[in-house]
């Protein structure tokens, strides 16, 4: 009898069907299993296909705050540190890559999830205690996993709600010659949370996709009209940029602790590295869509961040979009971007979703199967918003969701991971070095902008706007 676990998936071969590990494995094996499956081997995802979701996963409403997190960190610390963390980030994906398919090889599984790299790494590891209790890395894993992402959502309604609720109420005042902004105290029409419920049915309706196949498509729209407002973005932000020199070369340390969060969240795509492998038709190919996707959104992230802090200097707002005139061509901006926000959501939903709903349909018969399936779905969109709700300070969320499970799925676990799972294999001192450098960095970072992310979220929510987004308090603030 196969065993589920919670927070986990079926431990049998016999249901890996739902994360698609058939299509996983290298080996001749593997391909025979392609063969004998055509229908199956025709919905697995492509290079292409692969490479349009591990862009918009890690694209998403982190980009449109580096302008701000530049200015946190300084104009020659924070592309640099943005480098650094692309690389880092980048490279620990790689490791998590090798891991899963060293375990893979191992035990003879045709697929590995994160969780369960981690229980059975732990499983060899030399230390009986961490033997013993091996399922708990599992159980951590999942458990961050699933705080991330849905995270992640959270911010995503956010940004949603507060995007259309500057769409709409900013519409009289909007005018088809594009000015610089200027300070406009405007009375809100509709409390923000109403804009999160009205949003709350249509998410309800995509999360019920649950093909990636299906949702490349969705990706594709995502990414075209994400590119759309890029461009927009650029041709305004590139447009008279005065004189960097002006612009402090470092920050406060207080402030880089913010910057480190933003820039930690800003690669959202760890915790859907090895399912898009996973989904791959060819997934020998996997290495090289990574290594030209993670290129690609590092040098988007550090073109937007550096030239947007550039442009606006000591004005640059939570959001860039807070800074683009209030004219109909960059509403439009707003529009298309939060349409490509829509469409990612089903994505970084997918991950807790796949370790959630295992668990709780197993529980039930067959004939109610679909129904939980349904309803589970149904109630982690429905927490999401809800968190959305009730802590309405974007930017200060980003870096608290960030420091907290963000930087430990990315920069702590996955050379802890390399460390225990090659390590029987006579590892060099210089990876060891390494991977205890990057894990104390990681563990570093989580500490203190916990604290600093905690420590502005508990101060009178007027006390400054030049790092929040909650431009909607009692009066709502435009910049026109």
């Amino acid at each position: 009898m196969s065993k589920m676990s919670l927070l986990g998936r079926d431990d049998s071969e016999s249901n890996s069907q739902d994360d698609g590990s058939k299509s996983l494995s290298e080996s001749s094996s593997s391909a025979s299993s392609e063969n004998d499956h055509p229908a199956e081997n025709a919905n697995r995802l492509s290079m292409m296909q692969t490479l349009i979701h591990l862009l918009k996963c890690n694209i998403g409403t982190g980009l449109l705050g580096l302008p701000l997190a530049m200015k946190n960190a300084g104009i020659l610390v924070g592309p640099v540190s943005l480098l650094a963390i692309g690389i880092i980030t980048a490279h620990c994906m790689v490791i998590l890559l090798n891991c899963a398919n060293r375990l893979s090889q191992r035990l003879q599984k045709t697929f590995v999830s994160y969780g369960e790299a981690m229980m059975y790494s732990l499983e060899t590891c030399p230390n009986a205690w961490l033997r013993t209790h091996s399922v708990w890395g599992r159980y951590t894993v999942s458990f961050l996993l699933i705080v991330t992402q849905l995270g992640f959502c959270s911010v995503y309604f956010m940004f949603m709600a507060d995007n259309l609720q500057q769409l709409v109420e900013e519409a009289p005042v909007t005018s088809n010659t594009c000015q610089p902004r200027k300070m406009l105290v405007l009375t809100p029409i509709l409390d923000i949370r109403f804009y999160m419920l009205t949003i709350l049915p249509f998410l309800v309706l995509l999360v019920f996709i649950q093909n990636l196949k299906v949702l490349s498509v969705f990706s594709t729209l995502a990414n075209i009209t994400t590119l759309g407002s890029m461009v927009l973005i650029f041709e305004y932000i590139m447009q008279e940029i005065p004189d960097p020199s002006n612009l402090p070369l470092m920050a406060s340390w207080e402030n880089f602790l913010l910057f480190f969060g933003t820039a930690v969240f800003t690669f959202e795509g760890v915790g859907m590295v090895l399912p898009l492998k996973n989904q791959m038709k060819h997934p020998q190919q996997f290495a090289f869509v990574l290594y030209l996707g993670m290129t690609l959104v590092t040098i988007l992230f550090i073109c937007l961040g550096s030239f947007g802090y550039m442009r606006f200097g000591s004005n640059t707002q939570a959001s860039i979009t807070l800074n683009l005139p209030n004219c109909w061509l960059y509403q439009l901006v707003k529009l298309m971007y939060s349409i490509g926000i829509f469409f990612t959501y089903a994505l970084q939903f997918h991950v807790p979703a796949e370790i959630i709903i295992p668990f709780v349909t197993s529980q039930v018969s067959e004939s109610w199967t679909l129904f939980a399936d349904l309803s589970v779905r149904t109630a982690l969109v429905c927490l999401t918003c809800f968190s959305a709700i009730l802590i309405p300070r974007l930017d200060l969320v980003i870096s608290l969701v960030s420091s907290v499970s963000s930087s430990a799925l990315a920069l702590i676990i996955p050379p802890l991971l390399e460390l225990i799972t090659f390590y029987p294999e006579d590892m060099s001192c210089v990876t060891i070095a390494k991977d205890i450098m990057i894990s104390i960095v990681g563990l570093l970072g989580c500490i203190f902008g916990t604290y600093q992310a905690l420590y502005e979220l508990i101060q009178p929510i007027n006390r400054s706007t030049a790092n929040s987004t909650d431009v909607y308090s009692h009066n709502y603030l435009f910049l026109f």
